[in-house]
């Protein structure tokens, strides 16, 4: 109800002396915005307007190749990742510990000919036969090939046990994060498929086939009409003795002239908009209007969401 419903209300009220014995409002019924996730191209419309759906029926489909790709793109890192989890699971390979192992033995070798070299240049350069210097060359070859066996030891060693640990267990969180992506990548490409999340009547298709769509924009809006009730705007001054619960009664003109109850399930906390009152103390002051919902008792046949409802205020709560 707007505010000239509620002037002329307020007209009645004061020709008629009292309070009036009708109040008038409107039914309404919840409505659900089936809005795209994702950007895309309206590939399909499953349904037009007025076509009844139930919950979890495709009503439209978007065509979303750059979702696509970054799907494969997610998929292609997720094999990767699995690659170097498997890696790391399984150890060295074979070949690469007896290629470690041969370096190994190579380098043990040729740390034992420097040693025996060593050995006899040693005994003759004491005997004076050959110069100090060449003795000298011998245990630097000898101390450089040692070192080398004691390096292609440890690379055998590495090889032996693998991966570390650490390694292991990153390797294993990239995989779980990989494998996050697809799953995001994958959920995305659900949503370009559309589904009605209620049972009820296309009220509005918003878009048309080949439309261009954004993340959040309605594509339709479905209304349920298994979910409906009434609203009702009381100014403050009759809204005293009226509480949640309470049941009041009304007439659908649209359906029938039958007067059914209508339970109050909300009382809005705060007024919406005020209107004049005269007065002789002064002058006036303002009345500020409350929005009141009722559900029926018992599913009313015929009920659509715009239709007036007539409360009969005389059978309203009194306390």
């Amino acid at each position: 109800m707007n505010r000239s419903l509620v002037l002329i209300w307020a007209l009645l009220l004061a020709a008629c002396g009292g309070e009036p014995s009708i109040i008038q409002g409107e039914t309404d019924a919840k409505q659900v915005r089936v809005a795209a996730k994702v950007p895309g191209r309206v590939d399909s419309l499953y349904v037009d307007e007025g076509d009844m759906v139930h919950r979890g029926q495709v009503v439209a489909t978007l065509d979303g190749p750059e979702i696509r790709a970054q799907a494969e793109q997610a998929m292609a890192a997720r094999d990767a990742a699995r690659a170097l989890r498997d890696k790391a699971r399984n150890g060295t390979r074979e070949e690469d510990i007896r290629a470690a192992q041969n370096n190994w033995l190579r380098a043990v070798a040729a740390a034992g000919i420097a040693e025996t070299t060593f050995a006899r240049l040693d005994r003759l350069q004491q005997e004076g036969v050959i110069p100090i210097q060449k003795r000298d060359e011998a245990e630097a070859t000898l101390r450089t090939t040692t070192e080398g066996a004691a390096a292609a030891r440890a690379q055998y060693d590495l090889a032996l046990a693998g991966a570390r640990p650490e390694d292991r267990a990153a390797a294993y969180a990239d995989l779980r994060r990989a494998e996050g992506k697809v799953a995001e990548a994958e959920s995305y490409v659900d949503e370009n498929v559309l589904r009605s999340a209620v049972d009820g009547q296309v009220m509005v298709k918003v878009v048309e086939q080949g439309e261009l769509v954004s993340p959040g924009l309605p594509v339709l809006t479905i209304v349920d009409l298994t979910d409906q009730w009434i609203t009702v705007n009381l100014r403050e001054d009759r809204l005293a003795g009226l509480r949640i619960g309470d049941t009041l009664f009304a007439t659908i003109p649209a359906v029938d002239k039958e007067t059914r109850p209508f339970r109050v399930y909300y009382i809005s906390p705060l007024g919406a908009f005020a209107t004049w009152r005269a007065t002789a103390e002064q002058g006036g002051f303002d009345v500020r209007t409350f929005e009141i919902r009722a559900r029926p008792i018992q599913q009313v046949e015929g009920l659509r969401p715009g239709m007036s409802a007539l409360v009969d205020w005389r059978r309203r709560p009194r306390r």
